[in-house]
């Protein structure tokens, strides 16, 4: 004991019950752990009985030792825990011996372990009207977790980092059940920018007169990322890939360059967008800010016709508004698309996107091809000029290079955007969803708009489940609705009749609802986990400047959570990959099918030029190899495709859906049945 107590160099005392608890520490370990006793004597307080403790076992030892213990440590510390009396017998015990100790505040759960763990007011975690050491704080914090599921390693330091941060264990477990506390779901603020950009003025722009004289009654002078366009050469025909955020004036870019050349008589203007509802939306703007200039409007999508109020597309228009599918389809089987002096691609980074990036990029590759051979045939003005828009790039100079065309940049940023994480499971989603859009709701900026939300979520199903359960008066919104359905959504949202929206990603794209807030009520779009740029692109829609002060995102996360059995990642997982990754670049690396399929779409618009439309993909494709495989599928004939290749190719099918319809023909199956089998297979991908 000798031996021991002279290298001890704290001897800590803890109150527990109606003893005390002695710890001997030495080059921070505890080299000793025992029990003490005290008696009353005509003295004083004196040592009683003295046990060694070893688990729960304990050894008499005598009372002696504890004096000899105590004699020769460093330093005696009794803990703030203790009562007054214990205190103050303790102190009376030690100064009977003229020891001398003082009183520290100390973790309570250490010191019930028989661990000395002193507290100062930077480290001390309040919980439960007590403070205790970050380590016990953890340990309970860790308990906490596993009771309501598996945390990644990312979603656990986040949590960990907040304890240390707010130094109170109970608002962090609060957290976890769905309190929405500012301070701790804040993850970060995308700050305001402001690039200095000096205006173009609007009368400065030499347009066409009656466009010049519309442009003059509605602006003043242009948005800077609208300037930078002008400045460098959109009005002198200038290819341009146009990257900026949202709202910030891209789409107007589109509309100066192919309205002011097809007045000009330069040609239709033909205006491509991924979603049916956004091209519903830009048909209708366009009609009706542009009519009154005399231009006609259309609009193609898919390979069906708008019948909201009986017309039909028409390739003699002055402007065709289409989606990417519907003139690629009119490309594919050889529909007149009128002479096209114009071609704007609005989210252009589709083009990296695993499923459609190689049919988008073969599109621009067959129109370039169609608005060439139209040019060499009849046109007196040259080529089109060709504009591509996108909010989002990780690449933009590499993609601008890659498409011919000139980089206009810009990194402003109208409002700034708070971003909030918290943790929830599916039932308590929705009760959080219908807090916050209640509370956005209830308060108006300082422009006197109340604040409205988007919901994003990854099915039809929710969306309605989803809208059903909200207090406040809001809607679905997909591609599911009818036009007239997602129309009427549209004008409500806009005249603030709706706190909210809930949607697939029909809104990710850019429909214009001016909304505050932004909830992820999931991570995924049907069964695939969102990317960093679809993320980004989609938290772009909370806060607009003529509407907002601040935009707000809110991500609720289910820890453990997927939603197919394909998805490798969980959902706290993603959430962290999404918050801190970089944005991805556009990339195109074409499998055998895709390579095949676009091969088939080219050769079907340009038969023996097929290669070089091929050449100029942005990704790379082995024309031999696919045409190899197109003949030996019995997709083309020569150069020219069979009829089976031409169904293929006008339906967009890959060669496996292809074969899986013919597989189901040749078995005499029923198309209910076929169909079947297409959505097994969908769901096993």
């Amino acid at each position: 004991m000798s031996t021991q107590a002279s290298a001890v160099e704290t001897l800590f005392l803890h109150e527990r019950g109606d003893s005390y608890r002695v710890v001997a520490i030495r080059d921070g370990q505890r080299v000793f752990h025992g029990t003490l006793d005290t008696k009353e004597t005509s003295a004083g307080p004196r040592p009683g009985r003295f046990r060694t403790k070893d688990g729960t076992s304990e050894e008499p030892r005598n009372p002696d030792e504890f004096v000899e213990l105590a004699r020769q440590a460093g330093r005696i510390r009794i803990s703030q825990q203790t009562s007054a009396a214990g205190r103050e017998e303790l102190q009376a015990l030690l100064d009977g011996y003229q020891l001398s100790a003082k009183t520290v505040r100390t973790c309570r759960y250490c010191a019930n372990d028989g661990a000395y763990s002193p507290i100062t007011e930077e480290t001390a975690i309040k919980t439960d009207r007590e403070h205790i050491c970050p380590d016990c704080a953890r340990e309970e914090l860790e308990r906490e977790l596993a009771y309501k599921g598996q945390f990644t390693g990312q979603a656990q330091q986040r949590l960990e980092d907040l304890l240390l941060e707010v130094q109170d264990l109970d608002r962090i477990v609060n957290l976890l059940s769905g309190d929405l506390d500012p301070d701790l779901t804040k993850f970060d603020t995308i700050s305001a920018t402001v690039d200095d950009v000096d205006p173009v003025a609007t009368d400065s722009l030499g347009l066409h007169p009656q466009l010049q004289s519309m442009i003059e009654s509605r602006f003043d002078e242009l948005l800077p990322v609208q300037s930078l366009s002008v400045r460098n050469g959109l009005f002198d025909g200038d290819d341009q890939l146009v990257v900026s955020a949202t709202a910030t004036g891209k789409t107007l870019i589109g509309e100066l360059a192919g309205v002011n050349r097809t007045l000009e008589g330069k040609g239709t203007m033909l205006f491509l967008v991924p979603l049916v509802a956004l091209a519903n939306q830009k048909h209708e703007d366009f009609r009706d800010r542009y009519g009154d200039l005399g231009l006609d409007v259309t609009i193609r999508v898919g390979a069906s016709r708008i019948n909201d109020d009986g017309t039909r597309f028409d390739p003699g228009a002055d402007v065709i508004v289409g989606t990417y599918e519907g003139i690629d389809h009119a490309l594919r089987t050889g529909k007149d698309l009128g002479d096209i002096g114009t071609v704007v691609i609005d989210e252009v980074h589709t083009l990296k996107e695993p499923e459609r990036g190689h049919r988008l990029d073969g599109l621009i590759s067959r129109l370039k091809y169609y608005c060439e051979e139209r040019a060499d045939e009849r046109s007196e003005y040259g080529g089109a000029q060709w504009l591509y828009l996108s909010a989002t790039v990780g690449n933009p100079e590499w993609l601008a290079g890659q498409l011919g065309a000139t980089l206009i940049e810009f990194e402003e940023r109208p409002v700034p955007i708070e971003r909030h994480v918290t943790f929830a499971d599916e039932r308590e989603k929705l009760r959080l969803e219908d807090k916050l859009v209640k509370r956005a709701f209830d308060q108006k900026s300082s422009k006197g708009y109340r604040g409205q939300t988007i919901i994003f979520t990854n099915s039809r199903r929710r969306c309605h489940s989803i809208s059903r359960k909200l207090g406040y008066d809001s809607a679905p919104y997909h591609a599911g609705l009818d036009y007239k359905k997602r129309k009427q959504v549209e004008s409500k949202f806009l005249d603030q009749e709706l706190s909210a929206v809930v949607t697939t990603a029909a809104l990710a794209a850019g429909v214009d609802f001016p909304a505050s807030q932004v909830i992820f009520d999931s991570l995924a779009m049907g069964i695939e986990w969102l990317s960093v740029q679809e993320f980004s692109q989609m938290l772009g829609r909370a806060g607009r400047p003529d509407y907002h002060d601040t935009g707000t995102v809110y991500m609720l996360i289910e820890p453990d959570c997927t939603y197919h059995n394909s998805m490798e990642m969980t959902e706290d997982e993603v959430a962290f990959k999404l918050l801190k990754g970089e944005m991805e670049d556009v990339r195109n690396v074409y499998d055998q099918a895709a390579a095949v399929e676009e091969t088939l779409a080219n050769i079907t618009v340009a038969g023996g030029s097929a290669k070089r439309l091929n050449d100029r993909m942005l990704g790379e494709i082995d024309t031999q190899r696919a045409v190899g495989k197109l003949l030996e599928w019995n997709f083309i004939d020569g150069l020219e495709p069979t009829q089976m290749g031409r169904a293929v190719t006008r339906h967009f099918l890959s060669p496996d859906d292809a074969f899986r319809l013919l597989d189901g023909i040749r078995n005499g199956l029923s198309p209910s049945e076929i169909v079947a089998e297409q959505e097994l297979a969908d769901e096993e991908l």
